[in-house]
Formats: C-alpha cells, structure tokens, sequence
C-alpha cells in the first residue's frame, strides 16, 4: 500500500509549529538551523529570474500589440500608486490612535546608532538617480547573475518588444521560450517539495535566535502592525476584490499553500514562481500577469508600507519627538516617493525607513535600535500582505484590461477546499 502524504500545505503549517517548539525548547540547536530557510529561498531565487524573463518575453513577443504592453503598464503603475498610498495612510492613522511607542522614553542620545549604521549609511545612495540607473544592468546577462527582479523585467520587456517587431519570424522563439518557462515551473514545483523544511529551520531560527521573551518589551508595535495589516487585507483589499467582482477569501484559498510558504520563510519571493503560474490558472492572461506581478514586487509593497509608517511614528512617540500633524503629513509624503527607492535592494524596509528619518531631519535615526530586535517577528506580516496585495492587484488589471477569463477563474476559484 503506497503511502499517502498530507497536501503541501498540511505539511508546511506542521513544520511552522515544530520549527517554533524547537526555538523555544532549544534555541541554541534552532537558531543553527537558519540554513534550511535561506537553501530554499536561494533555490527559489535561482529560478525566478529565468521564469520572469522567460514570461515576460513570450507574453509580450506572444502579443504583436505594443501599445498593450505600455497600457498594462501605465494601468498597474496607478494601481500601485492607489493602493500603496492607502497602505501608508492607514499604518499613520492606526500609530496615531494606539501610540505603540508612547511611555517608553528612549533618550535618543543614550540609544546606540552604530547598530543601525549600515543602514543609514545605504540610505544616503537612495536618490532617485541612483535608483534610475540601478534599474540598467551593467550586462545583459548581469540581471540574471546579481538576479536582480527590476533588471531582469527591463531586459525581458526590452527583449520582448524587439521580438514582437519581427512578426512570424520571432514566432519559434516565443514557442521555445514558453516551454522553456514549463520546464523552470517544473522546477519549481520539485524545489517546493522541500517548503516544509525550509519553513521549519527558518522559524526555527527566528525563535531561537531572538527568543519570544524579546517579544514583550514591544508587544504594542508587533499587535499593531499585525493588525493593521489584517485591516488592510480584509477592508481595503477584500473591498478592492468585491469591486472587481471576485472573492478575496477563495482567491487565498486557492493559494493556501503559497501563503504558508511565505508565512514559514518570511519571503514574498519563496512564493513569486507559484503566485505567477496560479494567477495563469485562474484566468490573468499570461504577458499581464508577467508584466504586473515582477512590478508589483518592486513597486507594490502594501506591507512594507504599512510598516515604514507605523516604524517612524513608533520611534518618534518611543524618544518623545513631538510631531504635530501637519508633521506626520509631511513624513507621509516624504514616504511616497522614498518608499519606491528601495525597490529590489536587500533589507530595503531599514534603508527606507533611515533615508525617510533622515530627510525629516526631526526624527532621530538612531532610534531605528529600538525596533532593530524585533524586525524580523514583523517580517511574516509584512511578507503577507505584500504577496495577497499583488495578487490581488494581477486581478484587477488583468479585469480593467480585459485579458482576464472569467469562466476558468469561475471553475477554479469554485473548487471546495483540499481539492
């Protein structure tokens, strides 16, 4: 009798719950175990550049229709836009009515800013110029090799719109690159396998490493971060979803088991590959869906959003900086254009959040310490809600541009759960 395992997503929640146990009972033993999470999150990243410029150039090489290219988007730049300045607006409103960071006190000459240095340091190359050039690899194989998202989606439109001017000549080209994207989803699917354990180790880090007893000092932030993005899913994205006529619970049911892996990896990346081919399955027409999500990833970040605000409040009311309102617009403002510079860079949420506080020049920068322990516990939240907003997102456009089916998203987004 051949031996019948639990779905993937059974698997991958189980492994969160031992990986926690095993931080908590032996944190020395958990905290070893952080290899597992970035082997996985390596695996992935190894395969997202190839998928997206393999997507992205068979899509648009597939369409023969610029003007479809630019018009999708032109559509997903003002959604992201929307959407993102929402995001900022509510983590502002929500620090304000709960003042997570009121009564802690923190003399900011007594804090210690080397701990932040590095990333205050970044934040001085995040200017728009940089940020513009940082978009033009130095190769054209050089996205792939630093696998840099923004790059590899500049050199795959680049590539696509030159194949879509050849007409039938470039017509073998965009049917050898779309098997060629089956065989890295095929991949992808292989290296999903092993989700469960990635999930476990990094968990398993995270507890051990930090300890939930560093929880408590800053149990306000943490609850209020978590709960301004469970309000952002559920009211502004789950409006969003009933305005464009589908349902944003079965729409997270049918990526149950992207969302685990997120959850247990703290990466929105772990789950780009598999976002990507079920957003084809229910019904986003495939030069849309390679278009708006790679963006989405760069440009899209509801989460990260929610947390810059609610950080730069936290740490303003935590070493008693008085901020008037008009203050608080102003850094809001400030956020709207700095919160697009990080797009793609490594620990971009400390970099924008520093490069934001510096150019306020009221907020000390050297209170990013106090939140510097806990970052990582936020991580999971902001992962969340920067994976379901851009798949969200993928649907509206894929709608507003008439490239969506509904009739396979019907049959799809119908199906009961564990099938």
């Amino acid at each position: 009798m051949k031996l019948r395992l639990p779905h993937l997503y059974l698997q991958v929640l189980v492994a969160i719950g031992l990986g926690v146990a095993v931080g908590w009972l032996e944190p020395a033993w958990g905290a070893s175990l952080k290899v597992l999470g970035d082997g996985f999150i390596q695996l992935i990243k190894m395969l997202i550049a190839p998928i997206i410029f393999a997507t992205v150039v068979a899509g648009i090489g597939g369409l023969g229709n610029l003007r479809q290219v630019g018009r999708v988007g032109m559509k997903a730049l003002v959604y992201f836009e929307l959407v993102t300045t929402a995001a900022l607006a509510l983590g502002l409103v929500v620090a304000r009515v709960f003042t997570p960071g009121a009564g802690l006190h923190a003399a900011a000459a007594a804090l210690d800013g080397s701990a932040v240095a590095q990333y205050a340091g970044a934040a001085k190359s995040l200017g728009a110029v940089d940020f513009l050039l940082h978009l033009i690899p130095r190769t054209f194989v050089g996205a792939f090799v630093e696998g840099d998202i923004l790059q590899v989606l500049v050199v795959a439109v680049l590539f696509g719109l030159a194949l879509a001017g050849l007409g039938e000549h470039g017509r073998p080209i965009v049917n050898g690159l779309n098997n060629l994207a089956r065989v890295f989803f095929g991949m992808v699917t292989l290296v999903t396998r092993l989700a469960p354990l990635a999930a476990f180790g990094a968990m398993a880090f995270t507890v051990g490493k930090y300890g939930l007893s560093s929880l408590a000092s800053l149990a306000g932030l943490l609850a209020c971060v978590y709960l301004t993005c469970l309000l952002f899913i559920v009211l502004v994205l789950g409006g969003i979803a009933r305005a464009g006529g589908f349902s944003l619970w079965k729409l997270l049911r049918h990526l149950r088991e992207e969302l685990l892996i997120v959850l247990g990896t703290s990466s929105s990346e772990a789950a780009l590959p598999g976002l990507m081919r079920k957003l084809e399955a229910v019904g986003c027409a495939p030069p849309v869906v390679g278009i708006v999500v790679p963006a989405g990833y760069s440009f899209n970040l509801d989460g990260t959003c929610i947390y810059l605000t609610m950080a730069a409040l936290f740490v303003a009311q935590a070493t008693d900086t008085p901020l008037t309102l008009a203050g608080q617009l102003g850094l809001l403002a400030v956020l709207l254009l700095t919160s697009k510079g990080a797009a793609g860079v490594t620990g971009s949420g400390f970099i924008v959040l520093a490069a934001t506080l510096a150019a306020t020049g009221t907020i000390p920068v050297a209170g990013l310490a106090l939140i510097l322990g806990v970052d990582r516990f936020m991580s999971e939240a902001r992962a969340l809600t920067n994976f379901i907003g851009n798949a969200v997102a993928t649907l509206i456009v894929a709608k507003w541009d008439g490239a969506f089916d509904a009739t396979k998203a019907g049959a799809i987004l119908a199906r009961p759960p564990g099938l």
